[in-house]
């Protein structure tokens, strides 16, 4: 039987900068240890993400750095790429923003519109008078109507509810807060989300025992009140051009551009593996069944889990939906949020050129916030990854047999434990539970008691349990996993524990205080690149 397909979708960036170390700790990370470990189980994977570039976001920072947004957002789609290969997430890269990709757009939108889904609707949006500019998401601050927190438009980053058009109380111009905002007019397209009430409900009560609690509090309170209209047309300048007649001069509302964005970036990384479709989202048809889940913060909630949900609802039975959605908060950084805008941050890539990769993926995985806001500790980091990882993973490493003697016999009770340790993973893995903190804190404790009891175990049943450590490890670890793949270790994961198992050396972890890693970042189309993408030579993603 043919293993059934997954596609995993890391919430696309916005190209207004590089990803910093709460970026890594939240959606990014996460999907690509989901990633690999299906692929480790032999399930073909599609991890992928595209740049954001139509958000409001990328002209006004181009503005303050006086750059053009086109500049902009090609600088930093080189920079997030550079990012993604170094913390060594195993995506194909990031899809160009090309004719096909607003090819891809325009025909998912034109298909709603043939189809009568979108409905005309005459709303007031703030304007700023002297510039005589629109104002939307991140051209606009003010307050959340349901919080009271500062939020930009569109969604308030700190309770999550949507705040279109002319909800955001006490509006300013973020380019120019002098300049006065005043309300107007104007027609435009929208997908009322109400229409779908009944098929949101079924498929929010099917899933909930996959969402965190604090995310299906969020869906909770959207479904309490009616659904917003979603604005699919806006009156502004950055962004792909509507081609509908009657909201003539308008472009797409960039929030509803995700989702046939990842839609192309699945197919562009599928062909980059060889999986070549003429339709652009054959991988997304429902009669394919393949399994999708979107990783993602919870600012990110209403997006992710209702709009973009309503988009493929709205082609009715055509595509796949998300069998779930894991959902992260924020990272603090000195007990504060990670803020690119007041420069309190540290860049991912300038972490992984002071930490070893493998040790930055531990501590990240460790502290990952999934229930609730964690904190970010560099000093914290080498001193946890040496003691819990680095100093017990290396006295094992010395503690197995040499390899290169023939195989050594199993004990079923070394089997047992063997498959006690694979189980624990699972679960730790498995999309219900999915937990990035709790493997971490599996790998440790199961490492300190096989280092303490290497000396007091027959050979063959402390390389079994090794090898299911390491095998569940690679997930994490992906530098040590694809040395000690390269170097004969079988990294699969499931099936029966072996009878006899050969010796196979464990290689040793750097310290925290040693330079990165040289081979830390490896061409995606190498061999080693691709050992390091699916966690082990023999079940590629």
């Amino acid at each position: 039987m043919t293993a059934r397909p997954a596609i995993v979708v890391a919430a696309t960036p916005t190209s207004n900068g590089d990803l910093h170390v709460g970026h890594m700790a939240g959606p990014y990370l996460a999907g690509d240890v989901y990633s690999r470990y299906l692929a480790a189980t032999g399930r073909p994977v599609v991890y992928t993400t595209v740049t954001d570039d139509s958000q409001t976001y990328v002209p006004l920072t181009a503005h303050r750095s006086g750059r053009t947004p086109a500049e902009l957002a090609a600088t930093s789609t080189e920079q997030i790429r550079r990012t993604l290969t170094a913390m060594g997430l195993s995506m194909e890269g990031l899809p160009p923003i090309d004719d096909r990709y607003r090819a891809t757009v325009l025909e998912f939108f034109s298909a709603l519109h043939a189809a009568g889904r979108f409905r005309l609707r005459t709303v007031r949006l703030p304007y700023a008078q002297r510039s005589g500019t629109y104002l939307y998401d991140g051209l606009m601050t003010g307050t959340c109507p349901d919080c009271l927190e500062t939020s930009s438009g569109g969604v308030c980053e700190n309770c999550g509810h949507p705040n279109n058009y002319d909800e955001l109380l006490e509006p300013r111009y973020n380019l120019d807060p002098t300049d006065p905002v005043t309300y107007r007019e104007a027609t435009i397209l929208v997908l009322p989300a109400e229409e779908y009430r009944e098929r949101l409900t079924a498929y929010y009560k099917e899933r909930e025992g996959r969402w965190r609690p604090h995310a299906m509090q969020l869906v909770r309170e959207l479904l309490d009140r009616p659904l917003p209209e979603i604005p699919i047309t806006i009156p502004g300048t950055w962004g792909i051009k509507a081609p509908f007649p009657e909201v003539q001069g308008q472009i797409l509302y960039p929030w509803v551009e995700a989702m046939p964005a990842v839609i192309y970036s699945t197919w562009w990384s599928a062909a980059r593996r060889g999986q070549t479709t003429e339709a652009v989202d054959e991988h997304w048809r429902a009669e394919h069944g393949a399994e999708l889940v979107y990783f993602h913060g919870f600012d990110n909630v209403y997006h992710w889990g209702l709009l973009d949900l309503v988009m493929l609802m709205a082609h009715g039975d055509r595509y796949i939906t998300p069998l779930g959605n894991v959902v992260n908060e924020f990272y603090d950084l000195g007990g504060a949020k990670f803020s690119t805008s007041k420069n309190h941050l540290i860049w991912s890539v300038d972490l992984l050129s002071e930490v070893p990769r493998d040790l930055v993926r531990f501590y990240l995985s460790l502290t990952a916030p999934e229930f609730q806001r964690t904190n970010f500790d560099l000093d914290e980091l080498r001193a946890v990854t040496a003691r819990r990882l680095v100093e017990p993973w290396n006295r094992l490493a010395a503690a197995l047999p040499s390899p290169g003697s023939g195989p050594l016999a199993v004990s079923e009770a070394g089997r047992r434990r063997a498959a006690a340790t694979a189980e624990r993973f699972r679960l730790c893995y498995a999309l219900d539970g999915f937990s990035p903190a709790r493997a971490a804190e599996t790998l440790a404790t199961r490492l300190e008691r096989l280092a303490a009891a290497a000396g007091d175990t027959a050979p063959g049943d402390l390389l079994a349990e090794v090898r299911v450590l390491l095998a569940n490890a690679a997930p994490i670890l992906v530098d040590v996993a694809a040395r000690a793949s390269a170097a004969g270790a079988d990294l699969r994961i499931g099936g029966e524990q072996p009878t006899a198992i050969r010796p196979f050396p464990l290689p040793p972890l750097p310290s925290p205080d040693s330079d990165a890693v040289p081979d830390a970042v490896p061409d995606a189309d190498s061999a080693a690149g691709r050992r390091i993408a699916a966690g082990n030579t023999a079940t590629g993603a």
